[in-house]
């Protein structure tokens, strides 16, 4: 091989490590915890979190999931007035989420959280709402 073979094979090499490194950088910033005291995050071994885990936050008011995406995000947010149920289902690896709303919408399904998050997620919205009722009674 002559040198502007070389030098071409290190300019392609160059700008295909330049194309991952962008990328990489675009999923550690999408993909980074959001704000919150109680933010709970899908593992990326898990189903549909691979490259953007789903995440889930816990306020005295509210319930918000949260999933990245390549360009915007989706994000559902439901009061704690209108959380139904809580479901955890805990398999051999990881745990699901399933929060159902008493307003008819879609439940929220959160898959791949490890057992004791699952778990101290159902916690926190009992807590949250009976704390809200007890408030609201007074």
């Amino acid at each position: 091989m002559t040198t502007e073979w070389y030098s071409l094979l290190y300019w392609v090499i160059g700008g295909v490590a330049a194309v991952l490194a962008v990328l990489a950088a675009v999923v550690a910033a999408r993909g980074r915890v959001i704000p919150g005291e109680h933010v709970f995050r899908a593992s990326r071994w898990s189903r549909g979190n691979h490259v953007f885990p789903t995440q889930v936050a816990i306020t005295p008011t509210n319930v918000v999931h949260y999933t990245p995406q390549w360009i915007g995000r989706r994000e559902q947010s439901i009061h704690m007035a209108h959380v139904a149920s809580v479901e955890v289902d805990t398999n051999l690896f990881f745990s699901n989420v399933v929060i159902e709303t008493s307003g008819g919408s879609e439940p929220v399904r959160c898959h791949g959280h490890r057992k004791r998050d699952a778990i101290e997620m159902k916690r926190l919205i009992n807590e949250f709402q009976t704390a809200y009722y007890r408030d609201k009674r007074v």
